[in-house]
């Protein structure tokens, strides 16, 4: 992954399965004057489509259980398209920066690890 480029806003690409809060994040951050996007790579069978995409300084990985993001986005999905998400996530989930399961955590506090995170790191002030 590329370090951030002197001087231009960070690059952030958020992935993760259907209901982990993917769209979430990237709204508050974009709020904060980032440039945060989530890539549908779950619906993708190019493994390396979230660098494709965005080239991002920054990916994010949300993660999320079968029942949770069932409750989330009332998907009526089985197990099954579930675990086949997570197969075209790997790659994904192998390079990404931050990890984070969303199960048991509210968006602000999905949002509160991301900005600690990020000012850990010294990317935003």
């Amino acid at each position: 992954m590329e370090k951030a480029r002197a001087g231009k806003v960070l690059r952030i690409a958020i992935v993760g399965p259907c209901g982990s809060g993917k769209t979430t994040l990237a709204l508050d951050l974009q709020a904060r004057g980032l440039d945060a996007r989530q890539i549908v790579q779950e619906h993708s069978f190019v493994p390396e489509m979230w660098q494709l995409i965005t080239r991002p300084d920054l990916l994010i990985f949300l993660d999320a259980s079968h029942s949770v993001c069932n409750q989330r986005k009332n998907l009526g999905w089985c197990r099954e398209e579930h675990a086949e998400q997570l197969r075209r996530l790997e790659h994904a989930r192998q390079h990404c920066n931050l990890y984070i399961h969303t199960d048991s955590l509210s968006p602000d506090e999905v949002f509160e690890l991301t900005w600690r995170y990020l000012s850990e790191q010294r990317l935003v002030p």
